[in-house]
């Protein structure tokens, strides 16, 4: 059961949790093609046969287990390693991933997202504790954040107990202390219970609880927290 009188800061998932993030990732990778189209052709044929991606991204994956944690390099790299595959320039690997990053920062928000994020931070300090590499800035929500801390970034992502630890420290609180809220009950939920906080499982599509340990809350829609912390 949730214990609101514990909390003293929120540490909040983005993608799937703040808004959707397949149609954002489509967007981007049509808008990559595109501009491969334009300025590596022999690449843009490439890239529009999924199973040469997929191997080239598999292929990168084996290679460079640093970059597992680094979505934004992953990418860039496998867009190198593409340009090469094709006999196009891989110097335009930089300018290729700028095109696709600019479209991944466009994102349409869930219906309930921007209000409970009015809510929180006026509440309490909040933290963005996330494996993807959206960019809070660009997308013009940082003023609700306190911190955010990224896989890329840290070294590790969730569901290990160091990163959640660190969103906890980047607001100088206890783990004990943290309310974590995401959409995933694998890397969200049970990664903030194994790390000593309080969860709240954002489960929008009535999807099972898949684990033994329960959160202390399970939330359809964001707009509960108010009633919830209020």
């Amino acid at each position: 059961m949730l214990e609101p009188g514990k909390i003293k800061a929120i540490t909040i998932d983005l993608d799937d949790t703040l808004w959707p993030i397949w149609p954002v990732i489509e967007r981007a990778e049509k808008a990559l093609h595109d501009w491969l189209a334009a300025h590596a052709p022999m690449a843009s044929a490439l890239f529009a046969n999924p199973a040469a991606l997929r191997e080239i991204r598999t292929e990168m994956g084996n290679s460079r287990p640093e970059l597992k944690h680094d979505m934004s390099a992953l990418r860039r790299d496998s867009i190198r390693l593409a340009l090469y595959r094709a006999g196009e320039n891989p110097l335009l690997a930089q300018e290729a991933f700028d095109v696709f990053f600019a479209e991944r920062q466009r994102v349409t928000l869930f219906d309930d997202a921007l209000p409970a994020l009015e809510f929180l931070a006026s509440r309490f300090p909040v933290v963005a504790l996330s494996n993807g590499n959206a960019d809070l800035a660009r997308i013009g929500l940082s003023r609700f954040f306190r911190a955010a801390v990224h896989a890329r970034e840290f070294g590790v992502g969730k569901p290990d107990p160091r990163i959640f630890h660190a969103a906890a420290g980047a607001v100088d609180v206890q783990p004990e202390d943290v309310l974590h809220i995401g959409d995933d009950a694998t890397l969200d939920a049970l990664g903030a219970l194994n790390a000593g906080m309080q969860a709240a499982w954002l489960n929008r599509e009535d999807k099972l609880w898949p684990h033994e340990q329960e959160p202390q809350v399970t939330l359809t829609e964001l707009g509960a927290l108010r009633e919830l912390l209020g």
